[in-house]
């Protein structure tokens, strides 16, 4: 059953979440509901994210986004039980390696395994997204999640850093591709600073133990590169999601949303 809509600023509004069990992507999708969407949770954690459906009264389905054969499938199933789309926030995202993550140091495993996910699950979801958003007088938004690592080089995160500017640049060639076609869909990147969740941990921890920090010492050191002075919140994430799916960011598209505290002033 879909829940009931409500007063919001998504009200109604059937929207898809990646990567949604934890992180950036449970922040979304919790702000999504709290607004009215009908939200769709998809990841591979299936306790997590059943329970965060369970939540928000929306709806899990289990989704490994590398895989078309699953996003084919998903899509089938989406049209069936909702009719369609109204959003989608292509959340899902690994940054880590088993090797290094400099570019003398990766294994070529690593770099494709970091592109299946980042890059493979971000194109997949709007080759499968666009058709559900398509008619019936729907007027979509795409939110990608891409990050500042896209635009300020990072030594210690190539593989990661080179997948979200790609992200970024699918973003406005999908943008472009659904503005030519009348879609009336609209595709925007939004690029998260440092937000202190599980793989952000770990991108500090590693980076602490290359350079004999503890973790703490790791942690103040990347808060102390944002010049509002603070810690970012999924939160502040999630907001900026919600802005780029609500109607009021209606004539707003191939947009690079940053939200980094103004990091990206630095440099």
């Amino acid at each position: 059953m879909v829940k009931q809509a409500r007063s919001g600023r998504v009200a109604g509004k059937r929207i898809l979440v990646t990567g949604a069990a934890g992180g950036l992507g449970a922040a979304c999708a919790r702000r999504l509901s709290d607004e009215g969407a009908v939200v769709i949770v998809a990841d591979l954690h299936d306790d997590a994210g059943e329970n965060l459906a369970q939540e928000l009264g929306g709806h899990y389905r289990r989704l490994d986004v590398s895989s078309e054969k699953e996003w084919s499938a998903l899509s089938l199933g989406l049209k069936r039980d909702f009719g369609g789309l109204d959003g989608l926030v292509n959340n899902a995202g690994i940054a880590s390696s088993k090797a290094g993550e400099d570019v003398e140091r990766i294994a070529l495993e690593d770099l494709h395994r970091i592109f299946a996910v980042n890059v493979d699950g971000t194109v997949l979801g709007c080759k499968y997204g666009i058709p559900l958003m398509v008619g019936d007088g729907v007027r979509g938004s795409i939110v990608n999640l891409s990050s500042i690592a896209a635009l300020i080089p990072a030594s210690f995160l190539v593989a990661y850093g080179a997948s979200k500017a790609t992200v970024a640049h699918i973003t406005r060639s999908v943008a472009m591709h659904c503005a030519e076609r009348g879609y009336g869909i609209r595709c925007n990147s939004l690029h998260p600073g440092i937000v202190r969740t599980e793989m952000m941990n770990g991108i500090i921890d590693r980076v602490g133990r290359e350079n004999n920090l503890g973790a703490d010492q790791a942690g103040a050191m990347f808060e102390a590169k944002v010049p509002l002075g603070c810690p970012q919140e999924p939160e502040d994430i999630a907001n900026a999601a919600l802005f780029l799916l609500s109607d009021e960011s209606r004539f707003i598209t191939g947009t690079q949303l940053i939200v980094d505290g103004g990091m990206t002033l630095c440099n």
